[in-house]
């Protein structure tokens, strides 16, 4: 179909459920709450809370300046990304000619590394508009915590109220943020495919492998212990 083997397509296929099944586990799944993602978001509501204890809270605006800059980078980086994709679709001829001198010999159609060379740039506008997204997320954060009370009033329900939404709103940037992040290790996965259908699988498997092992793995957990705030 369209020039891709059966194996090109069972590759693929792999890769998307790979991808959309880790995102599923990570954001709706029981076993999130195990994650090292999970763990942070308790964290970030812990952090707030006692931000409101604070007079001066020119700590908490460097924590949310150092997450905008972050973010920025991100996006930035895949700005780079996709005027690099763009580029190398417009010398398709030239970067063909290269890869059929390497030793493994890659053979395949104008069209077939086309379209492949449009589904990493699609990855990469994902990405984009994630990290961006996460960007201004993190701004209403910053308005936020801005219109936070006074410690003096700290313990009114509304200086409660205040904190909490500042807590949701950075972690529904984070959360943004972890989709761009995963969208750009998933796309080193995908590079695989321009080698071989048998790369794409293999790269996507350990791609899969290593980002489940940072969340789930016991090196996060052994940091974070049991201290987490319930």
């Amino acid at each position: 179909m369209f020039g891709f083997s059966t194996l090109d397509l069972i590759a693929l296929t792999w890769f998307v459920l790979a991808w959309a099944g880790y995102s599923a586990l990570m954001e709706w799944s029981t076993l999130r709450e195990t994650s090292l993602n999970y763990r942070m978001d308790r964290h970030r509501a812990e952090w707030t809370r006692r931000m409101l204890e604070r007079d001066m809270r020119m700590l908490d605006g460097q924590i949310m300046g150092s997450l905008q800059n972050g973010t920025a980078f991100f996006a930035s980086t895949s700005l780079l990304a996709i005027g690099g994709t763009f580029a190398i679709l417009g010398s398709t001829e030239d970067v063909l000619a290269v890869f059929e001198t390497l030793p493994f010999g890659i053979e395949t159609s104008r069209a077939v590394w086309e379209m492949k060379v449009i589904g990493l740039l699609v990855i990469f506008v994902y990405a984009f508009f994630k990290f961006s997204w996460s960007y201004r997320l993190f701004n209403y954060g910053a308005i936020l915590m801005g219109a936070t009370p006074e410690a003096k009033d700290a313990k009114k329900k509304s200086a409660q109220a205040a904190a909490d939404r500042v807590a949701r709103m950075t972690t529904l940037a984070g959360r943004h943020f972890n989709r761009g992040q995963r969208a750009f290790f998933f796309a080193l996965g995908y590079l695989g495919w321009f080698m071989s259908a048998w790369v794409f699988i293999v790269a996507t498997a350990a791609v899969l492998l290593v980002i489940a092992l940072r969340q789930f793995g016991p090196a996060a957990g052994h940091v974070l212990g049991e201290d987490a705030p319930k």
